[in-house]
């Protein structure tokens, strides 16, 4: 296990090639840690977890810090890091302190020296005791001062802190060699053609963290100019005044880092101080939520004791200060095994090329699929079907597969290449236009496939809310032999029984009884292996509750507004905003089908392009077909827009962050875009309003820091309700 570890470290701070996920390094440490807690002798001076980081790589000359930098401790729950402040006010003979809680930024950490105000050295952390001059690559990074803004200066000043490449940059770097690697990739068709030796493609960045590692250790300074590297300092290693002057020694981590920023030295606005664990616990809990709101990779919040002399007091392991600890969040990347790449099809046909991973545990859930959304982002990627990857899953954004990891390469791994069929109807697949990189199933109107995705994205929240019809009711009622085509996890029965679905298509949707739904069945993985199971029928073959719910529902998803009923039709780039412009001006989908493309492109959200997309669809026959029988069965299609409200914030930008008592998020989206506004998800300088409730963070900060309007959820209301010239902001 140790000789693991510290292959492992080697890999992560000497060559910045990571080999393990941070989520399984840490696993690895906390059962060294066990084993060595419950058996003593096992323990040596010499081991991973008496010592902070990595060796210095002997690339760049070596550097002694005056003062150890040293690393964190963690802990993984509240339970834990409760425990160790409870030991943190035992050892300092205290019953409350202050608390000082930052946000874990995921880089690399760095030593700058200041003499007489004047940068004079900058180095890497290395074991903790010697570390890596990198001072001619951190003079190029523009938020570091050359000079301190301090009168008079210090004699010394021994600053650490951590060098990042903010989220925007690493993918904007990522993309560029992605692109490198496309060209590779095209080329390597004609080299293959010649029997010649194909190109490998660059090797991606995994994450920011190995990026910033990366840039920062570069031979030629100008490379790391070239990428827009930030920094954040957290503390102060030694500090000494000229002699003769009494200079401020701040009391507090807090206040140093006040003092810091007044030098002009980067500091974050993120800190907090806490006087007791339940409000550094309040915003861990807020940054586990949000934490890509921050432009940067966090992984955790490092919790301290805000006292300096109180830190002194507590002092340090040999390895991390007793003083402070880093609460890490379950990983939002890990490493799995690519087992193999298939593809699906979308509801207009689209396929899409999808991972097919060893299952792992990853931001709280079980991933075993991950998009690789084209063959050129394979080919960009530079990923093999037999690859361990790095697989990122934030928040609750689609699993993706991030990059390989080539290191762990055996040789068998083998190269994707797109089916030439529709895995689902066998239509032969093509790009729509000359030039695109999709490619497209064309059957629309019998592919199983494309059939069950218009009826999930028909019950989407979206389109005509129906909660019952998600991914899987859809495949129970239209395609339920889907899941045994992308079973390579776990490979399908030789003889698999025939499912029939329930519905030809979308147009029976509405006509659809408890006797048709008790028929739906679905392949499922069950602990006997693959089973055919009633998706809507009890074991005995009896309707099940959920039947009847779901036919509750459609029956009151016919008198939905028209504006949905219009986005639950799958045209092409008719979201809601063009639909609610639609349904205001033409009020019918018969009047919307009979306008010209010129009638529809003058309304305002529509266009050309949404026009023409909107006139196509009216030309299919089948198309008609849905809407007749739809009318047959009791939907409404006509008579079901409302006068159009004021359009008040027509050409405002609104952001929603945080939680609002009478608002859902899609709900504040709808009231805002209903007035004409739209709803962005980010803070720009282009942002006329911000609504802030409780648990806003990096938006609301970011919002101040430009000094723009900012809205409670009273003045959300009366911007609503009175538009902008009578809204309070706050």
């Amino acid at each position: 296990m140790v000789a693991q570890i510290r292959a492992h470290e080697r890999a992560y701070y000497e060559l910045d090639a990571p080999t393990a996920s941070d989520a399984e390094f840490d696993d690895l440490m906390r059962q060294l840690r066990d084993l060595e807690a419950a058996n003593p002798d096992l323990a040596t001076a010499n081991s991973p977890t008496n010592r902070p980081g990595g060796r210095p790589t002997g690339e760049f000359a070596q550097v002694r810090h005056a003062t150890p930098m040293l690393s964190l401790d963690n802990v993984f729950s509240a339970e834990e890091l409760a425990a160790w402040a409870a030991r943190c006010l035992a050892d300092a003979g205290v019953e409350q302190l202050d608390w000082l809680a930052e946000l874990k930024i995921d880089g690399l950490s760095v030593s700058l020296v200041y003499e007489n105000g004047r940068l004079v050295r900058a180095a890497t952390r290395g074991d903790g005791t010697t570390g890596e001059d990198v001072t001619a690559n951190v003079m190029t990074i523009a938020s570091i001062p050359h000079t301190l803004a301090a009168d008079p200066a210090p004699a010394l000043l021994d600053v650490r802190g951590e060098v990042f490449l903010p989220t925007a940059a690493f993918a904007a770097l990522n993309d560029g060699i992605g692109r490198q690697n496309e060209a590779i990739a095209a080329a390597n068709e004609q080299l293959k053609a010649e029997g010649k030796r194909p190109r490998s493609p660059r090797k991606l960045f995994a994450n920011p963290r190995n990026a910033a590692a990366g840039s920062l250790r570069q031979k030629d300074p100008a490379v790391t100019a070239a990428r827009p590297l930030a920094m954040l300092t957290h503390g102060i290693g030694q500090l000494l005044w000229p002699p003769g002057f009494a200079g401020p020694m701040p009391p507090s981590q807090s206040a140093a880092y006040g003092l810091l920023g007044a030098w002009g030295l980067p500091i974050s606005g993120q800190g907090r101080v806490a006087g007791d664990i339940a409000g550094v616990q309040a915003m861990i809990e807020h940054f586990g939520a949000h934490r890509d709101e921050v432009d940067h990779q966090i992984d955790g919040i490092v919790v301290k004791v805000d006292d300096l002399a109180l830190q002194r007091r507590l002092g340090a392991t040999s390895r991390a200060p007793r003083w402070a600890v880093a609460y890490k969040y379950p990983p939002e990347e890990v490493n799995t095994k690519l087992l193999d790449i298939q593809v699906q099809v979308g509801r207009t046909g689209r396929v899409t090329p999808f991972g097919v991973m060893e299952p792992v545990r990853v931001a709280g859930s079980t991933v075993a699929f991950a998009t690789l959304h084209n063959a050129r982002e394979v080919a960009r990627k530079g990923v093999l079907i037999g690859d361990t990857v790095v697989l990122r899953k934030a928040g609750d954004v689609i699993p993706e597969i991030v990059a390989p990891v080539v290191e762990l390469r055996t040789g068998g791994e083998r190269e994707f290449a797109m089916p030439s069929h529709c895995p689902s109807c066998g239509a032969p697949l093509a790009p729509e236009k000359a030039g695109e990189v999709d490619l497209r199933c064309p059957n629309a109107e019998a592919c199983r496939a494309q059939i069950a995705g218009r009826i999930e994205h028909l019950g989407s929240r979206g389109a005509l809310d129906v909660d019952s019809l998600g991914q899987e009711a859809a495949l129970a009622l239209a395609d339920p032999m889907a899941t045994l085509r992308v079973s390579s996890a776990r490979p399908a029965p030789a003889a698999a029984e025939t499912l029939d679905p329930v519905l030809a298509d979308e147009a029976g949707l509405f006509g659809l009884t408890t006797a048709d739904l008790s028929r739906a069945r679905v392949w499922r993985w069950t602990p006997d292996g693959w089973r055919p199971k009633a998706f809507f029928a009890n074991d005995s073959g009896e309707p099940s509750k959920s039947a009847q719910i779901l036919l509750d529902q459609l029956e009151q998803a016919k008198t939905r507004p028209l504006w949905r009923l219009l986005v639950a039709l799958s045209i092409r780039h008719v979201g809601p905003t063009a639909a609610r412009a639609l349904a205001a001006r033409f009020g019918s989908v018969a009047a919307i089908g009979a306008a010209s493309q010129e009638e529809l492109a003058a309304v305002d959200g529509v266009g050309p392009g949404i026009a023409a997309a909107i006139g196509d669809w009216f030309a299919v026959d089948w198309h008609r077909r849905v809407l007749e029988t739809w009318a047959a069965a009791g939907v409404q299609l006509s008579g079901l827009a409302a006068p159009a409200p004021p359009q008040t914030l027509a050409g405002l930008t609104v952001v929603v962050t945080g939680s609002l008592e009478g608002f859902s998020r899609e709900g504040a989206k709808e009231a805002i875009t209903a007035l004409g506004g739209k709803a962005a998800g980010s803070v720009s300088k282009n942002t006329d309003y911000v609504v802030v409730g409780p648990g806003a963070g990096a938006k609301e900060a970011k919002a101040r820091s430009l000094g723009l309007p900012i809205l409670d959820e009273a003045g959300f209301v009366k911007l609503l309700e009175a538009g902008p010239d009578r809204s309070a902001a706050g």
